[in-house]
């Protein structure tokens, strides 16, 4: 039963149609059948055109009166326009209702091939000798029931259709376009940060832990200074290690306030040779990075531990107010990268739903592009 019924009379793309014909088609791949059917509107000025529906997929279709040209077995071109082939296959005719230019008769078969460039399909059949092309659009049933006047509403898409348009491809563009603007902003972010920090060193010292000595290894700086404004404080370590470890414990202490920021540090490095050559493990160097310190004095109480078997470990210490730090902009970077990922996965699994209907799956295309550009560049 035809959805749009025959002798229906309205205005697409503007001209005044009549539904004159209908047919339903069906194609063998692996040994299941899928149908389709088609629908023929007539104007006695304007002459013929068709309708397809294929699980609520809609195209409108119009016979070309050129050839397209073929650039390679799976690539055509019409009106400028790059198509990729996506099926081909013997249909069949298997029911017949009304008029069409010519004298259809069921059980007769064409040897169809398409190629999409979404949301347009070319289309070729080929009955005996005679080889006919053809163009069509994907379209909304919406459209189509609103045009001939139609109740209720179509049935709704199942699937993903051959030139159907991608719903993610406007939101890609406009998220690609955004995710572009916010990072220019953070990297400007970025710069104005490192030129307002000060990077100033406020206090450096060397020391030296006697993990054998019984006496109390733990003590305090000297007071200095951290002026400016509130600002990230960087705390550097260095340690003169080999195959050894030291364990730093400090505390950035506020001489006025008393107020307090206590982190423990690990520095280690080993080396070695085995059977694969040198190897080394570990890092001499440390850093961390305290974050909003208000200025004021302020001393170091640093209790350093180790391994009482070794020798005297020689140790620098390095405080450094206002500092930029890149952490922040990473996770920034981060959350901005979320949204483009997700649109770029939605984007890239549309295509794969698509071309896994096809006689070309999607890996196999970029496998070919591939190719077709080694070739290239080899010529």
């Amino acid at each position: 039963k035809p959805l749009i019924p025959l002798g229906s009379r309205g205005k697409w793309r503007g001209i005044d149609y009549q539904v004159s014909g209908f047919q339903r088609r069906s194609i063998h791949v692996e040994g299941i059948e899928y149908s389709w059917h088609e629908y023929l509107l007539f104007n006695p000025f304007r002459g013929f055109r068709y309708l397809s529906e294929y699980n609520g997929h809609w195209n409108d279709i119009l016979p070309l009166n050129f050839l397209p040209a073929a650039e390679e077995e799976v690539r055509v071109t019409c009106d400028g326009k790059n198509y990729r082939h996506f099926q081909s296959a013997k249909a069949k005719t298997k029911f017949v209702l009304g008029e069409f230019p010519w004298q259809v008769r069921v059980g007769e078969t064409a040897y169809v091939c398409d190629y999409v460039a979404p949301p347009f399909v070319v289309s070729s059949e080929q009955m005996d000798e005679e080889v006919t092309w053809s163009r069509g659009e994907y379209v909304s049933g919406k459209d189509l029931w609103k045009a001939f006047k139609l109740p209720g509403d179509p049935p709704a898409p199942i699937g993903v259709y051959a030139n159907q348009p991608s719903p993610m491809r406007a939101s890609m563009g406009s998220v690609l376009k955004t995710f572009a603007v916010f990072c220019g902003l953070l990297l400007l972010l970025l710069i104005a940060n490192a030129i307002m920090s000060a990077g100033a060193k406020s206090f450096t010292a060397t020391y030296y832990l006697q993990p054998a000595s019984t006496q109390e290894q733990s003590f305090v700086t000297p007071v200095f200074r951290l002026g400016g404004r509130v600002s990230d404080v960087e705390l550097k370590s260095y340690a003169s290690l080999s195959n050894e470890w030291i364990y730093l414990n400090y505390a950035l202490i506020n001489q006025d306030t008393g107020q307090a920021w206590d982190v423990g540090r690990e520095l280690s490095y080993y080396s070695g040779y085995d059977s694969d050559g040198s190897w080394t493990e570990g890092s001499k160097n440390d850093s961390v990075v305290i974050s909003s310190v208000p200025p004021g004095n302020y001393y170091l109480r640093i209790e350093p531990e180790s391994d009482r078997s070794f020798p005297t470990i020689p140790y620098n210490v390095e405080v450094i107010r206002d500092v930029a730090v890149l952490r922040l902009y990473l996770i920034a970077f981060g959350a901005l990268l979320l949204p483009a990922i997700f649109i770029l996965w939605r984007t890239f699994s549309f295509e794969q739903m698509r071309w896994a209907e096809s006689d070309h799956p999607l890996g196999s295309f970029l496998h070919q592009d591939s190719s077709s550009s080694g070739d290239s560049d080899d010529d």
